[in-house]
């Protein structure tokens, strides 16, 4: 078979971070395990962030990430740009910059070596384009092609970003487009034009490093990449963790235009029905419309960055993002905590 034959999204049964455990399900797996304490220790798996945090000194901490799923892209080198651009993501919304990492893969005995190869090129390639490396990793053979890297990287224990951290006040920014989820799945049953396919793949190749290297210049109280729990998934772990409440302004979200017509025809994946099983209870849908409210929950691959900036500096960082991120977006903003729901859609 020549490599340009294999279609690897045939191979697997879910898509990127559509494969992604709930996150109900996730919490309740890890219910009762003992965490062992550590003052070094500054983020846990305890903490539903996106990476851990260990200080080795007073001006260096290490975030370690590993992230992995089967295959969003039938091209093998696409598929290993988007992997590769998906876990790096973890470490940007901590702040900090990827260096160190490892190749996790698993193909079928049949796989053909070129497509293995050009899968491994296409992340080897975007983790340089991220200014890392790849130093070793671990393969093995399975039925279902998966790929993905642990990922090692640094940040100034100060200046570290968590999920938990938004404050009263601050207002909420957002740097992709939703709705990656609904048409990976509508390609996936050729039913998304070549042009929407197009454009979901340079969104989820788009490292969330200008983002950050934005980011960082500005008060920003929280961060969190948007990927498998949607971006009511993860607001959700952020209200939580922050003691607060969202508002999010549904008009101002940007979502792709094929991905809205998919939804209004009840086009979803099934990691959407998921995250709306762990999140609609806290969630108060205003009057959002129902598509809407699925493209919120959908499942992105390779999503954006959502922040929580102090008031007094999101103006200028909304700017400084316009031209830094595939899609700017004031969403929002986080208000006290009054009890009851955690997130209120407008």
């Amino acid at each position: 078979m020549a490599e340009n034959e294999v279609k690897l999204t045939k191979l697997a049964r879910c898509a990127g971070c559509g494969a992604k455990v709930g996150a109900g399900v996730l919490a309740r797996l890890l219910e009762g395990i003992r965490v062992h304490q550590d003052p070094n220790l500054l983020v846990g798996f305890d903490k539903s962030d996106d990476a851990s945090v260990y200080k080795i000194s007073e001006d260096l901490a290490l975030v370690q990430t590993v992230d992995f799923f089967p295959p969003i892209a039938d091209d093998p080198y696409l598929f290993g740009q988007i992997a590769a651009a998906n876990a790096l993501s973890d470490v940007y919304a901590m702040g900090g910059e990827p260096r160190l990492c490892l190749n996790i893969m698993a193909v079928p005995k049949d796989m053909p070596q070129e497509a293995v190869h050009e899968l491994l090129r296409g992340g080897y390639d975007k983790v340089y384009e991220a200014g890392a490396l790849i130093t070793g990793g671990h393969s093995i053979l399975d039925d279902e092609p998966k790929y993905g890297l642990a990922v090692t990287g640094f940040v100034h224990p100060d200046k570290m970003l968590t999920n938990s951290g938004a404050k009263p006040g601050d207002v909420l920014l957002f740097t992709k487009p939703l709705g990656i989820g609904v048409l990976t799945t509508a390609a996936k049953a050729e039913l998304a034009s070549q042009s929407s396919i197009a454009c979901i793949h340079r969104l989820m190749t788009t490292l969330n490093k200008g983002a950050r290297d934005v980011m960082v210049n500005h008060r920003v109280h929280a961060c969190t990449d948007v990927t498998g729990f949607g971006l009511l998934g993860h607001g959700l772990e952020m209200a939580q963790g922050s003691g607060v409440e969202l508002e999010i302004d549904v008009s101002a979200v940007d979502f792709l235009p094929e991905a809205a017509e998919l939804a209004r025809m009840g086009i979803l994946p099934e990691g959407m029905y998921r995250n709306r099983s762990f999140a609609e209870n806290s969630v108060d849908p205003g009057t959002a419309e129902l598509w809407q409210q699925d493209l919120l929950y959908d499942p992105q691959t390779s999503g954006g960055l959502l922040m929580a900036a102090d008031p007094a500096d999101a103006d200028a960082l909304f700017e400084a993002l316009k031209a830094a991120v595939p899609s700017a977006q004031r969403i929002g903003t986080v208000r006290e905590y009054r009890g009851g729901k955690r997130i209120f859609l407008k």
